[in-house]
């Protein structure tokens, strides 16, 4: 039966940041800032690199990091939001964190992102999800019966949730738990809401998305030629003119369905699923968390602060999320 869904509940006590940090773009813009994962890191010193086989000839390219014997408590897969990567801020603070806890930890790249433009000739867009829950899969099956966990950020979350409603209980293996931190539900908000809002969030995404595209254009000039695309200023327009001349979408609202998540039905998990928003966030409208149904193998944790991925307790960028993970994983409850 489909039920309302529980939030604003969780095994630790709600966010509450330093006074500073109550700003929500100050939470997401320091969110990625890279002083935060510097210092020592054995996690990041003992990763190797990982070629993942992610169906029909595509690989994804891979992180991993093994803890010292073979002494594990578990994998954490975890996957980066759009025009991040294996190296993004927060990716290498969570797996830090993770690794020191006893976990092993793999940090994948979605397509054309990271150093992994070379692997594949077909350029990047949000609905591919075949190839990354095949990738997810095939990193669970390598890790021969321990308890994996999948955890995913922004557009990252939203692919873990896509693979959640994807997955029947005989494909899940030794995946327990998928947890989506700040998902993108509804695309075109998102990409109105990057384009309208700080002047910061969309040069940001733009600068990197062009620096993307021309990497993909060097690598397959026969293919690809996105030269009338460097001039414009913005997230949308640069979908307008992408989306239509190199996948299969005719425009931009067609492909935005396809991975658009608002009142998504999740009553039928194979794998119970954790979601974790802020009613700040300056990219995700916090009512569409709302509308999302399912039973008690979803979980929505909805905090008054935290911006888009921030959640940072103090002015030592302390990440409450973190322990948030960390007790999913450990297979303590949310709620309750």
């Amino acid at each position: 039966m489909i039920q309302p869904i529980p939030t604003g509940c969780s095994p630790q006590t709600p966010f509450m940041p330093a006074f500073p940090l109550r700003n929500p773009h100050l939470q997401t813009i320091l969110a990625s800032l890279k002083i935060r994962a510097l210092g020592a890191n054995p996690f990041r010193q003992r990763s190797e690199e990982i070629l993942v086989d992610a169906g029909s000839g595509v690989r994804l390219l891979g992180h991993r990091t093994l803890q010292p014997g073979g002494r594990s408590l578990g994998l954490v897969i975890l996957l980066h939001g759009w025009e991040g990567s294996s190296e993004s801020t927060y990716m290498l603070t969570t797996g830090r964190r993770l690794y020191r806890s006893g976990y092993d930890v793999f940090r994948l790249n979605l397509r054309d992102h990271g150093q992994s433009h070379h692997l594949n000739e077909g350029v990047f867009h949000s609905a591919r999800i075949e190839e990354v829950c095949t990738a997810v899969l095939n990193i669970v099956a390598a890790a021969a019966g321990r308890p994996c966990h999948l955890v995913g950020f922004s557009l990252g979350g939203n692919f873990g949730l896509r693979i959640a409603l994807r997955l029947s209980p005989g494909q899940a293996g030794s995946l327990r738990n998928i947890i989506a931190i700040s998902p993108v539900l509804d695309p075109l908000k998102a990409t109105h809401a990057i384009d309208g809002g700080l002047f910061v969030y969309r040069d940001y995404f733009v600068k990197k998305w062009k620096r993307s595209l021309g990497i993909k254009q060097r690598l397959f000039p026969a293919r690809y030629d996105f030269t009338d695309v460097m001039g414009l200023k913005s997230c949308m327009s640069i979908t307008e003119r992408v989306i239509p001349r190199y996948t299969p979408f005719r425009n931009v609202l067609e492909y935005f369905q396809t991975y658009r998540l608002v009142e998504a039905d999740f009553s039928r998990l194979a794998v119970p699923a954790a979601i974790l928003a802020s009613e700040d966030d300056p990219v995700i409208p916090v009512d569409d968390f709302r509308a999302l149904r399912g039973n008690d193998r979803l979980r929505v944790v909805i905090e008054r602060h935290g911006g888009h991925c921030g959640f940072l307790q103090n002015l030592r960028f302390h990440v409450w999320f973190e322990g948030l993970i960390e007790e999913v994983v450990r297979n303590r409850a949310i709620c309750g």
